[in-house]
């Protein structure tokens, strides 16, 4: 271990101490205003945060020459082994190239490697192109997906797949990477898991729709048996007519309980030929019409007091968050450039722009991180503080400075509530990076308390 990855090694130690466990969260901040500027910053430091009390720290640099790994670059989402056996110790990341892979790093010794890489570059027809989605599995495995479908009117293409990674804390010579081919094909980014296990997943493009798998088996403690058979449905507010629609929601059925088509659905078979359902095209036939959505890239869900469970939606072509109820069947528009900005007290309006990922913290607070290049590009915390779907305000959480990138694969430690990690993604040097983002442990202030959850003076004058 070289004295750098000590160095990192002790601090994630040290984070995971009950006295830092007890410091300020990440809800504590002064939300900031105005731009970041490009390159304004280091990009090995590459953040203006908003609090003194976080820091950040490079842990992965991308090797652009790829002389010690495999690494294609644009780091994308980010997911831990949040079950089983060392819990919490493996970061898992993937690549969204033509030529995909993931990553995994060991937060004890900040040592990252390569698990699997797609054998070819596309088009070879056994090439894998960009992986997206990073999820952990009920039953302690790794999903993936590739971001990339053909249109309804062109010839299907060999993407748009879901994999899983059966065995992912396996040495890399290893690793078992198995295509889950129950699920229709789209361009995959979110990927999320309700309580009762059932699998939410979305089509990333503009006129698209949102999913739900049925497990005839959601108990299942791997994935041969959960992917075995289930039913496939797709979102619908209304009579499905109306783009971006909110109110009552109702699921539609794609496919029968064992996964097979329904009549009329439309079926393709890609250049390899496996047999599919066409995710995208389906749903804009009026037996199996669903709510179009403009972009829509990532999900996450939160429990909620009540015991019910809300699930967020990004969509980023029209800078909108959606917030579905699942119990009750409700789609409210959860934040938008009219959402009111904590450091200004007014609409947001273009300052919040192209939302795309999604994350929570430890204390169920959602984050939208913008698509922007660095300089303007944002982390949003939203305020939603009696839970039902709206939010009250958002404030600037963090802003990128780094020259042609975009913040990406936000995700808090479930094991350490004052640690997340965020990627820095294609930037014009080429050097991707994963940023940990630490709070310290100090002594609470008066000024602390008053910017507690983003409340800002600016925010609390009405």
């Amino acid at each position: 271990m070289t004295l750098k990855q000590r160095s990192l090694a002790i601090g994630l130690a040290l984070a995971a101490s009950p006295a830092f466990a007890a410091g300020t969260p990440f809800s504590h901040f002064t939300p900031l205003a105005g731009d970041v500027g490009a390159g304004t910053l280091p990009e090995a430091a590459p953040y203006r945060l908003s609090s003194p009390h976080f820091s950040q720290t490079t842990i992965v640099a991308r090797d652009v020459a790829q002389a010690r790994r495999f690494d294609s670059g644009s780091y994308d989402m980010h997911t831990a082994n949040e079950t089983g056996p060392d819990a919490g110790r493996y970061l898992f990341t993937v690549f969204e190239t033509g030529q995909a892979g993931i990553q995994r790093t060991d937060l004890r010794t900040m040592i990252t490697a390569t698990i699997w890489s797609s054998p070819a570059a596309a088009p070879a027809l056994n090439s894998h192109v960009a992986f997206d989605a990073s999820r952990w599995t009920p039953w302690g495995s790794f999903l993936t997906a590739e971001e990339s479908w053909s249109d309804p009117a062109a010839p299907a293409s060999p993407y748009g797949r879901l994999f899983e990674v059966t065995n992912p804390l396996a040495d890399p010579a290893d690793i078992n990477l198995v295509h889950r081919a129950i699920l229709p094909r789209v361009a995959h980014e979110g990927l999320a898991f309700d309580r009762d296990n059932n699998l939410y997943f979305i089509d990333e493009r503009n006129d698209s729709h949102l999913f739900k798998f049925v497990s005839v088996n959601p108990d299942a403690t791997r994935g041969d048996d959960y992917f075995a058979a289930g039913q496939t449905f797709v979102l619908r507010v209304g009579d499905g007519t109306v783009a971006e629609a909110t109110g009552a929601a109702t699921w539609i059925p794609l496919t029968d309980v064992n996964g097979v088509a329904l009549p009329g659905a439309v079926v393709v078979a890609d250049p390899n030929g496996l047999v599919a359902i066409d995710g995208r095209a389906t749903p804009k036939l009026p037996a199996f019409r669903g709510i179009r959505f403009d972009r829509q890239e990532d999900l996450e869900i939160k429990s909620l007091k009540d015991g019910g469970q809300m699930l967020f939606v990004a969509a980023t072509t029209n800078h909108k968050v959606f917030a579905i109820d699942l119990a009750r069947g409700t789609v409210k528009l959860f934040a938008s450039q009219n959402t009111r900005d904590m450091a200004t007290g007014q609409p947001a309006g273009s300052a919040f722009k192209n939302p795309d990922n999604l994350a929570i913290d430890a204390e169920g607070n959602i984050y939208i991180v913008e698509d922007q290049p660095g300089g303007v590009a944002d982390i949003w915390f939203a305020s939603d503080e009696n839970g039902d779907g709206v939010a009250e305000a958002i404030g600037k959480w963090a802003s990128l400075s780094t020259a042609g990138a975009e913040s990406s694969g936000l995700y808090f430690d479930r094991f350490r509530p004052n640690v997340a990690y965020v990627n820095v993604q294609h930037p014009a040097s080429g050097v991707d990076r994963t940023i940990m983002i630490s709070a310290s442990c100090p002594a609470e202030t008066s000024q602390d308390q008053d910017h507690q959850r983003g409340h800002g003076k600016a925010r609390d004058k009405d």
